[in-house]
């Protein structure tokens, strides 16, 4: 189906949502609100889509990358697949499945876009939404983006950087979502990586459990 097919279906008001993507990325705060040398609840949230459903799940992990808690949320989804709109087919299910968690990590990975999304990445509208620390750890780029050496710019500003986390494979592209430096989101997703996986140990972990998931619920 052809993408004005599918906001004519969902009934999308595509100006409205392009108008507060606008108005909430002005709220984004780069600035750290903790010391993230002294975090010691590490949070990740990975989401499955199926057919017309989606999977999340939330993890927490400690320093050691054990777990301290498991939760997930699966719901219908409500919204199509639009570019640069992942966030508003995504992001219900996920606050479902963190409000779920008894406890609150200090800081989450998401596995998608901070500031590196043209308006609005995943991270940082997930951030907003939960008012705890979140940066993205994506597998791809924006066209809008470029690469020089490790520096990921938009309109000559640093808005991202490449990690080069396993040999031989694609790198990761991190960026700030929201109450964090893009340093601070670096230096963790380096620090969090573990041979022989790609992804930061939470992201891992996270993703791991989501598959469980899938697997138990049979779908």
């Amino acid at each position: 189906m052809q993408e004005g097919e599918l906001i004519k279906k969902f009934g999308i008001d595509l100006e409205s949502i392009k108008r507060e993507q606008a108005k909430l990325a002005k709220c984004i705060e780069l600035k750290d609100k903790m010391d993230f040398n002294l975090a010691t609840k590490f949070g990740a949230i990975e989401n499955i889509i199926i057919n017309n459903q989606i999977i999340s799940v939330a993890i927490i992990c400690n320093n050691n990358f054990e777990i301290l808690e498991e939760q997930y949320f699966l719901d219908k989804l409500r919204f199509p697949y639009l570019f640069e709109f992942r966030s508003y087919r995504e992001l219900p299910a996920m606050v479902e499945a963190f409000n779920k968690l008894q406890d609150k990590p200090d800081v989450i990975f998401i596995h998608g876009h901070g500031i590196t999304h043209p308006a609005l990445g995943l991270a940082s509208h997930f951030s907003l939404s939960t008012g705890i620390p979140c940066f993205g750890v994506a597998d791809s780029l924006f066209e809008c983006d470029k690469v020089q050496g490790q520096d990921i710019l938009r309109n000559d500003k640093v808005v991202g950087k490449v990690l080069q986390s396993k040999e031989n494979s694609n790198p990761l592209y991190i960026s700030p979502g929201n109450f964090i430096t893009l340093r601070s989101a670096y230096e963790l997703s380096e620090k969090m990586i573990r041979a022989p996986h790609k992804l930061p140990e939470p992201l891992h972990l996270a993703h791991k459990y989501a598959r469980s998931v899938k697997k138990e619920l049979k779908i």
